[in-house]
């Protein structure tokens, strides 16, 4: 599997979400913030992410100016025809090793990126073999740049996050810890981070564009669905319980907005796809 939106700029609703899949993202312009795991980017045009999809992200965005991104989704098992090869680069070693990953590329750097996105799109509006086999092609040449500039990035200073964004980056961590406490609320959190429950709920939105409780139940719902892949014998009560749900019906509510199917069709399709990328008939959106 192969997605690319190039240049996308289309209105959507910052959630919290995952997926089973890699993914490439090219900020061009706007304002975000984009949460991942427990880390802040505020992104600047030429910032280009890396994304092991599992990891739970979103973007936080000023709607008053446009915010225009590139996004590509990718299975691995695409680039094999390469990757198999005995002298290959290893392409795929950068989301294997840092999992989540920025490069902030500029200059000639953030020149030669844009070229191969939008040779990408050129290829990709063909709509036949040829212009499918190149977009490939041209997205090995994407990752090989990318390979080549997380080697030299390694050794260059990170950004420190400013204090209100390092108390986000706090209560996440927590949160990462804590999530399956079936007795979590606003109180435990208030004792555990010295700070008050308005002011972590009020910092908390500002920076990331969602509730604790949005960011709490949208990390339970993944863990579930990682839990069905891996230990299919579960009942769809126990993945409840262990995610702390202290109710079925809560957790099937929940489940299936953010999902698009109930918990128990969702094991039924991961059953029947031996993959373990269920067709859900949610569509994936380019944020």
């Amino acid at each position: 599997m192969l997605e690319y939106a190039y240049r996308s700029s289309g209105a959507f609703e910052p959630v919290f979400h995952s997926h089973p899949f890699y993914e490439v993202y090219y900020f061009h312009e706007g304002k975000c913030n984009y949460l991942i795991g427990d880390q802040i980017y505020n992104l600047a045009p030429g910032d280009l992410i890396l994304m092991y999809g599992m990891t739970l992200h979103c973007p936080k965005i000023d709607p008053s100016v446009p915010y225009i991104r590139s996004i590509v989704h990718f299975e691995p098992a695409i680039l094999r025809f390469y990757t198999d090869l005995p002298q290959a680069a290893p392409i795929l070693q950068p989301f294997e090793q840092f999992k989540n990953y920025r490069l902030c590329l500029r200059g000639e750097d953030k020149e030669e990126a844009e070229r191969i996105l939008l040779r990408m799109h050129g290829h990709q509006a063909r709509g036949d073999q040829v212009g499918a086999g190149r977009l490939l092609l041209a997205f090995a040449d994407l990752l090989h740049f990318v390979y080549d500039r997380c080697l030299s990035s390694l050794s260059e200073k990170r950004e420190f996050p400013s204090d209100k964004e390092k108390t986000v980056q706090d209560i996440i961590a927590l949160l990462e810890r804590k999530y399956t406490d079936d007795e979590l609320d606003m109180e435990s959190l208030q004792r555990e981070l010295h700070l008050s429950k308005s002011y972590l709920a009020k910092i908390f939105k500002e920076v990331t564009g969602a509730t604790i409780f949005e960011y709490v139940y949208r990390k339970r719902i993944n863990e579930a669905k990682i839990l069905f892949l891996l230990q299919p014998d579960l009942a769809v009560t126990e993945v409840g319980f262990r995610l702390g749900f202290k109710h079925l019906a809560h957790f099937s509510r929940l489940f299936k907005q953010q999902v698009g199917v109930t918990p128990e069709r969702y094991k039924r399709q991961l059953k029947l796809d031996r993959s373990g990328f269920p067709d859900t008939g949610v569509r994936h959106e380019f944020v």
